[in-house]
């Protein structure tokens, strides 16, 4: 036996059928491949800001002098900005590596081996992602042909064994919000209830007014987006008090690192800037939605985020995708059985757009 296999079989054995997440292409390499200028890819297929973050961030930075010091462990002043900001108190905030790290936490929290979350596909996949890690059964409650969940049919999957049920709110991919009501119909349900709320910006919209009513709501944010931070990994989850405290007990001391935590501070001072540029996308959204409308070939979803779902009415999206990858032009494709046939496209400054919707019309026409 070689030397490779005889460590292999030390891995867990559900390990070797785990499938990854698919993450998105870096634009370096789509550069250096077609021979054209990193600057000249148009990326719109990881739902980030084009914007990117406030001027004030890069200032900063260049700067800093303490990189060789640990971010504070208690993270103080990031909770100090975001009670603030959400008027919620900084007890009951815990602030991640990304939301991503939150989801992690919380599914080790709650879920044990053998446990189950209820989630409502098509969503996002890292629900499914670290609850297949931690051997915790991922119970999909599939939304309606227009993406709209169940509300009745999640009542329904809830077992003994349920831990957590997760929405995401707008939906990713599929840019869907679920309403007031639907929202508190699953918070009476009794079950940790995680509200995802990566898009809030784009849309005003939160359960946070549920946490006064219900002790099993918790809310997750990300800077990824409305803060044009995707790239340093910050987000935030709001809590019941006692299980903030058990989050912070079970994260890393240092997860949130210094280059972060500045330019979390420097984004505050300037939201006035982010917002405008959120306002600027939430306008390119609607622009953008009806000119997709009008190619015939596209079925187009709404949508109350940063990025907007199509359907392809003929053809096949993995061919659209490359066919624009070739062209410079990054946006996400989907074939599985869940999300047939689509392709998700987040919304660029307007020049991009216009490259995108040029580069559409040259592969399927009008």
């Amino acid at each position: 036996m070689s030397e490779s296999k005889k460590i292999e079989a030390f891995v867990r054995p559900e390990m070797t059928v785990f499938k990854g997440y698919a993450a998105c292409k870096s634009p370096d390499v789509i550069a250096k491949r077609l021979g054209i200028s990193e600057d000249s890819v148009v990326k719109l297929d990881a739902n980030e800001n084009n914007y990117g973050p406030s001027p004030r961030v890069a200032n900063i930075l260049g700067s800093y002098k303490n990189f060789h010091i640990y971010p504070d462990a208690a993270q103080t002043e990031m909770r100090q900005e975001l009670e603030r900001y959400t008027g919620m108190p900084s007890e009951q905030i815990v602030v991640g590596s990304g939301s991503d790290q939150l989801i992690e936490l919380i599914i080790k929290l709650f879920a044990a081996p053998n446990d189950e979350i209820i989630s409502m596909g098509p969503s996002f996949p890292m629900y499914r992602f670290y609850a297949e890690l931690g051997g915790v059964r991922v119970v999909n409650v599939p939304r309606d042909a227009d993406f709209y969940i169940d509300v009745a049919g999640i009542s329904k999957a809830v077992t003994p064994k349920t831990k957590l049920i997760f929405l995401a709110n707008p939906n990713n991919p599929t840019g869907t919000m679920t309403t007031a009501a639907d929202i508190r119909a699953l918070a009476q349900i009794g079950v940790p209830l995680v509200a995802d709320e990566a898009y809030y910006e784009f849309t005003g919209e939160t359960a946070v007014s549920l946490m006064a009513e219900f002790d099993n709501v918790m809310v997750l944010r990300t800077f990824s987006k409305w803060g044009g931070l995707a790239g340093l990994r910050v987000g935030y989850g709001i809590f019941p008090r006692a299980i903030a405290e058990y989050l912070h007990a079970i994260r890393d001391p240092y997860n949130v690192n210094i280059t972060a935590v500045t330019a979390i501070r420097e984004s505050f001072k300037d939201l006035d800037y982010l917002m405008d540029n959120v306002k600027k996308i939430v306008a390119e959204r609607e622009r953008l939605l009806v000119k997709l409308n009008d190619i015939t070939w596209l079925k187009v979803y709404p949508s109350k985020a940063n990025f907007i779902l199509c359907e392809l009415l003929r053809g096949n999206a993995v061919t659209v995708r490359q066919s624009l990858e070739d062209r410079g032009i990054l946006v996400r494709a989907y074939a599985d059985a869940v999300i047939k046939n689509c392709i998700r496209i987040s919304v660029g400054k307007p020049d991009e757009n216009d490259i995108l919707l040029k580069a559409l019309y040259e592969i399927g026409g009008r």
